[in-house]
């Protein structure tokens, strides 16, 4: 049975279902217990797994390396980053060592580690708690990173990484715990490094993730609008990315934009560019497209702020001054 439920209910419920199976599986971090979270995405949780959840003090490097020695130890653990700018603190404990103790050990340890990362802006919270850091993971030989744009594939996505024995960064964006989509009861699985066509389109693809998957779909009823059929696909996986999906839709379409709320320079978006340089090179009637934040610091002034990230009216501008 499917109903309609937000972002944030879907994680918990993935959660709830997990920790009830699953004595062992640990969820730790600042404020997760009787407050819910930062974001709420643990509301609830304590009155019936009181034994599960740690909460710590702020000291993120002290409880990501508490987690992954649980982990080490037979344990099952999930941290909640309260924003993902404040991951910097632990990158020794998930750079240096998580990602790696299972190729160090030959397979004899296991590292069931995910890290939760509320990641974005949008919501006026200024330069240390507005930024999108996927990349400098997505580059790390090791770790499994994941973003869903909606409700149903954070439940899906969360489902998958809770079968993991390796670590994962689950990169949730803050502006998308609200958002509502139909999501299954049921116990079920997105695959992980798999993309998904969220609209099908014969003129031009976007390929996005997170937040801007939805902006994408904006703007693609825009171009409808002036005569051009707009593909659009979500990544859902940013490692592993599913580099023959986006091939696929390039070579159906032509052209390529890629959109991404992180900042432009060596990010996810220029991954996409690459791949689609390296394998549609003769199949493309136009350069790559690539619309990101702008690379500046994310400003605490929403009015400002606004002008940061990609806009409708901005990308679709781009792609008519770039694709006549």
């Amino acid at each position: 049975m499917s109903r309609i439920i937000t972002y944030r209910e879907a994680l918990r419920e993935a959660l709830a279902a997990r920790m009830q199976a699953d004595p062992k599986l640990l969820l730790i971090g600042e404020d997760i217990g009787l407050y819910g979270g930062a974001f709420g995405v643990s509301r609830g949780l304590i009155e019936r797994f009181a034994s599960q959840i740690i909460e710590t003090p702020i000291s993120e490097n002290g409880f990501v390396g508490v987690a992954l020695g649980a982990a080490m130890g037979g344990y099952r653990s999930v941290v909640e980053i309260m924003f993902s700018d404040f991951v910097t603190l632990a990158m020794d404990q998930i750079v240096n060592h998580a990602a790696k103790i299972g190729y160090m050990y030959a397979g004899q340890l296991k590292v069931p580690l995910i890290v939760r990362l509320p990641s974005g802006g949008g919501r006026g919270y200024g330069a240390s708690h507005s930024q999108s850091l996927e990349a400098w993971f997505a580059h790390v030989p090791g770790l499994v990173v994941l973003c869903p744009s909606n409700a149903a594939d954070a439940k899906g996505l969360m489902n998958a990484a809770l079968d993991e024995d390796s670590p994962v960064i689950f990169i949730e964006n803050k502006l998308l715990y609200d958002a509502k989509s139909v999501v299954p009861e049921e116990d079920y699985r997105v695959p992980i490094g798999k993309a998904r066509i969220v609209r099908d389109g014969a003129d031009l693809t976007i390929v996005s993730y997170g937040r801007m998957v939805g902006l994408a779909l904006d703007v693609a009823e825009r171009m409808a609008e002036l005569g051009q059929e707009v593909e659009v696909l979500d990544l859902r996986s940013l490692k592993p990315i599913d580099a023959e999906a986006i091939a696929q839709s390039v070579e159906r379409t032509g052209r390529l934009v890629v959109l991404s709320e992180a900042a432009p320079h060596v990010g996810i978006a220029a991954e996409v560019a690459a791949i689609a340089a390296e394998r549609c090179w003769d199949c493309m009637t136009a350069p790559v497209l690539r619309l990101s934040a702008l690379d500046t610091p994310i400003p605490s002034s929403t009015r400002l702020e606004s002008h940061v990230f990609p806009t409708v009216d901005g990308v679709v501008e781009a792609i008519v001054e770039a694709f006549p």
